[in-house]
């Protein structure tokens, strides 16, 4: 089944959704990520363009890791969310397909006459990534890298290998809450890779449409831009203060306003909910407690690991700290003119240390 996204063709499912999920749990999933959006920037004053534009600290970085980061607004809020990897003499940046021209225009106005380029990797190159318990095993025999590389491979860190004499840079990263690998490589070599790894891995590996990466990621506790973070939401209040870094030298887009939030404090927060009932919470869906208002439902779908309705959605923090103190009733969610009760669950929802929720 395919579907437009974003001007890319892509299969919301091979099979089904709930089956392609396990599969990631159980084994390996291998999914098509050419659209995400993949900028390459380089120059002399390539990391002093990032720096002044991203929330997380380029210095911290070293070469041959990653972190997530984020580019603001000058009000706070969420332009995108990103990933940034420095390598030997460039920086990798993943953002969200969506963005990617946003993105590039964003930082094009914000070059100020810097000696640095940007290049936009998005059509000319591949995009794969390979998540679960197997998928390491799987890729690893495929690839030729340094002497002990792959032993050295740790979470949000990246190494330059090869793949039929061509070169891969292959990061340990993902989107499903799995251990796992994210693989870019030039077109070609990329769609032969893709089909060597379902022929090698048998069983062990298929093909994972979109639905199941919703599905996977929701589990894991993380937003996904478009629903739960946007250019209404701040970091803070969407859980995301980690990859803010206030006290680094060069200022951003929006650092002042974002040190007044983490001041004041946020006005509302992301929070995971378990329905208790059979129905779904869907995107937009509103959250009572009694007759007031409290919050929205960000996202929500069933979750093949913990057999529940799973959600992820915005509560007001006046209203958390009252029901904190007993002083409020429980959130309920508005199905369609019919309330369901919600229970407050700590996100990740799922995670190799917690398999399901107790």
């Amino acid at each position: 089944m395919l579907i437009d996204f974003h001007g890319w063709e892509m299969p919301v499912r091979y099979t089904s959704i709930p089956q392609e999920h396990q599969q990631v749990r159980e084994s390996a999933g291998l999914f098509d990520l050419c659209h995400m959006g993949r900028l390459a920037i380089s120059g002399p004053q390539a990391e002093e363009w990032l720096q002044a534009l991203i929330t997380n600290d380029t210095a911290a970085i070293e070469t041959g890791n990653a972190r997530y980061t984020l580019f603001c607004q000058e009000d706070g809020t969420i332009l995108d969310d990103a990933i940034v990897y420095r390598l030997e003499e460039s920086f990798l940046l993943v953002v969200n397909a969506s963005n990617t021209t946003k993105i590039i225009d964003w930082m094009t106005s914000h070059r100020d006459g810097r000696e640095a380029e940007l290049e936009d990797l998005t059509r000319s190159e591949a995009m794969i990534a390979i998540q679960g318990p197997d998928a390491l095993a799987c890729t690893i025999p495929l690839l030729e890298a340094p002497e002990n590389a792959w032993d050295n491979l740790g979470y949000y860190q990246i190494i330059s290998a090869q793949y039929e004499s061509e070169p891969v840079l292959a990061a340990r990263t993902g989107y499903t809450g799995e251990d796992g690998l994210e693989l870019y490589l030039a077109g070609d070599p990329g769609v032969r890779l893709w089909r060597q790894l379902l022929e090698t891995g048998g069983n062990r590996t298929a093909p994972i449409g979109l639905g199941a990466r919703d599905t996977l990621r929701l589990e894991a506790g993380m937003p996904l831009y478009g629903n739960d973070i946007d250019e209404t939401t701040n970091p803070y209040c969407a859980g995301l203060g980690f990859a803010v870094k206030l006290d680094k030298e060069t200022p951003f887009p929006g650092q002042q306003k974002l040190r007044e939030i983490k001041e004041t404090g946020p006005r509302e927060k992301l929070c995971g909910f378990i329905v208790e009932s059979r129905r779904i919470a869907r995107t937009g869906m509103e959250i009572y407690a009694g007759d007031e208002k409290v919050g929205r439902i960000t996202s929500g779908a069933p979750s093949p690991t913990i057999q529940e309705p799973i959600a992820m959605g915005y509560l007001d923090c006046d209203y958390l700290d009252r029901l904190a103190g007993g002083q409020a009733p429980e959130p309920e969610v508005d199905l369609r003119g019919k309330r369901e009760k919600l229970r407050l669950e700590h996100l990740p929802f799922f995670s190799r240390k917690r398999k399901k929720t107790v």
